[in-house]
């Protein structure tokens, strides 16, 4: 059995993603490319992207799975928490202990508790010096992430960042929106697309992407396209 040391895994993911980035891309399937490698690379149970539309309203557009999710829709319900935290400062921010929390953040606090997680380190998705969202790296242990996972778990955020907004439309605000605009429509339609497979198929939300991201991969499609067949009724899966 071949084993890999760590610095060779990071390597790897970064080398995958970036050969992404320079032909014609699915953004959302490279977004949970992204959480997933940050899953896989630092000492974290759990992974979600938080992303700012127009108006300035963070949405849920990637996550490792519907726990993280669940945590994440309910930081934007209650409009506080350390992802929202750290989309409306541009700064990390690490919560060593969830059960501390006392006082501050407390539906955050229950919703995170309940699900098993135990500590949170958000990290902000910024570009030319504005913060667009944030991640989340949620962890089922009490304590910080070393220095040099978060470094890896910032350089993870910043790679997001480059392909939601593809660096060389960044040039005016209008171009900046719509790009955050499509991907946050294309999400919308996924969700919708998961909750019919899930009804059809009788299957969890988390076998119901699996089934949509397998299918649109292994037919050349992006989610965006797939969703709308699924929504449709012109494809079952």
């Amino acid at each position: 059995m071949v084993t890999t040391s760590r610095a060779e895994r990071v390597s790897a993911a970064f080398v995958k993603i970036t050969n992404t980035l320079v032909a014609d891309y699915d953004v959302l399937d490279l977004l949970h490319a992204l959480v997933e490698a940050s899953v896989d690379l630092l000492d974290a149970a759990a992974a979600g992207l938080l992303l700012a539309d127009p108006h300035g309203e963070l949405q849920v557009l990637a996550s490792t799975s519907e726990r993280s999710q669940l945590v994440e829709i309910l930081q934007l319900q209650a409009g506080s928490g350390p992802c929202v935290e750290c989309y409306r400062t541009g700064t990390p921010v690490v919560v060593e202990d969830i059960a501390s929390l006392t006082g501050q953040w407390d539906e955050f606090r229950v919703a995170a508790l309940s699900q098993g997680f135990h500590s949170v380190h958000a990290v902000p998705m910024r570009v030319q010096g504005r913060t667009i969202g944030a991640m989340g790296l949620f962890g089922e242990r009490s304590g910080a992430l070393t220095p040099e996972d978060v470094a890896i778990g910032q350089a993870l955020a910043d790679v997001a960042t480059i392909g939601i907004l593809q660096e060389r439309t960044i040039r005016e605000s209008a171009v900046v929106n719509e790009q955050l605009q499509r991907a946050l429509n294309s999400r919308v339609l996924i969700e919708q697309a998961k909750g019919v497979i899930a009804y059809t198929a009788g299957v969890n939300m988390e076998e119901a992407f699996g089934r949509l991201r397998s299918f649109a991969r292994a037919n050349n499609q992006n989610l965006h396209d797939t969703a709308a067949r699924v929504i449709n009724r012109t494809l079952t899966l």
